[in-house]
């Protein structure tokens, strides 16, 4: 199961109270104030993991909770620390707050504290003063912050395969990657994002995303396209695959309004090749670079024809988009 949204909740740990405590030594005359601080609460920490792909772990639990401070002890002895709690997301989490929506970070790698514990209450020994040596005064741990989350996956990949439904992309990642997505001639076969990794050799390789098919109107939510187009917003590099034997221009067309209607128009902007695909079972002899603007790159995932040239192609542009910054 692909999960790319959930909500969830996280609490970081309350720090423990401090107390009210007194020596009793022998030979020492009155004793004295000797209640500790409280134990700090536990932090909820968002780490990176590269070798989780999907948020599916949070589609079972939705809540989490880092340990509580102990109290203080006697003889100034502060309580222990709550245990932090550590939580592993993918690459690629866009964490906002689930009430207002604000973004609050975009987790690509690293960890960050996602909500700070609170600090251990202070034990009467910090309040003694020199008009006060013995002081009944003691304040209780700060609660940890709480938080409701959604989380959001954008897929991290240096192409991602655009195209309307039965274009081919499924069939193509299968042919240029070691991955094994479920291919039929119905359409909406693919339902989450798949992802492989092309290897031109052994030094050169690229990772593919292919996303479910687009039709007109899903950047309006129609069809499975709205619900995944944010996963290329990480790509580097578009290939717009248009199927050779169904009006291949006119899908051409949709497939770049639907991109420049999507949020700002910043897929539009992305570097793209257009791919016309099924080579094999096209009409022979016609022109088909010229109809879909002159530098279309035609292949057949049934015969390869085509296959080398367009991974070369590929991974020079992502080389190039990598090297200009």
């Amino acid at each position: 199961m692909f999960i790319d949204r959930v909500k969830i909740k996280v609490k970081a740990g309350k720090g423990g109270d401090g107390i009210v405590a007194f020596r009793r030594e022998k030979f020492v005359p009155r004793g004295g104030p000797a209640g500790g601080d409280g134990g700090y609460g536990g932090d909820v920490i968002l780490q990176v993991d590269n070798n989780i792909t999907t948020l599916l772990d949070f589609y079972y639990i939705h809540s989490y909770k880092a340990g509580n401070g102990k109290t203080g002890e006697g003889s100034r002895k502060t309580g222990a620390d709550g245990d932090d709690l550590i939580i592993k997301v993918p690459p690629g989490t866009v964490v906002k707050n689930a009430d207002t929506g604000e973004l609050i970070c975009d987790l690509v790698e690293g960890n960050l504290i996602i909500a700070k514990a609170g600090r251990g209450g202070r034990g009467n020994a910090r309040f003694a003063t020199p008009s006060n040596r013995a002081p009944r005064k003691a304040t209780p741990g700060k609660i940890g912050e709480e938080l409701e989350l959604l989380l959001e996956l954008k897929l991290i990949a240096d192409v991602g395969l655009i195209g309307a439904p039965n274009a081919g992309k499924s069939t193509l990642l299968s042919r240029l990657t070691k991955a094994r997505p479920k291919i039929d001639s119905y359409p909406f076969t693919t339902l989450s994002p798949n992802l492989g990794i092309a290897e031109i050799d052994d030094e050169r390789n690229f990772v593919i995303c292919d996303i479910p098919g687009l039709i007109e109107g899903a950047h309006e939510g129609k069809g499975l396209g709205l619900e995944f187009l944010r996963h290329i917003e990480r790509t580097r590099l578009l290939l717009l695959l248009v199927d050779l034997t169904d009006a291949p221009a006119e899908k051409l067309v949709m497939l770049r309004n639907e991109l420049e209607s999507y949020a700002d128009g910043s897929l539009r902007r992305k570097p793209d090749f257009v791919v016309g695909t099924k080579l094999d079972a096209a009409e022979r002899g016609r022109d088909w670079r010229e109809e879909l603007g002159g530098a279309a790159i035609l292949n057949s995932s049934v015969n390869g024809e085509g296959l080398i040239e367009l991974m070369r192609n590929s991974y020079n542009k992502i080389f190039e988009i990598k090297e200009a910054g």
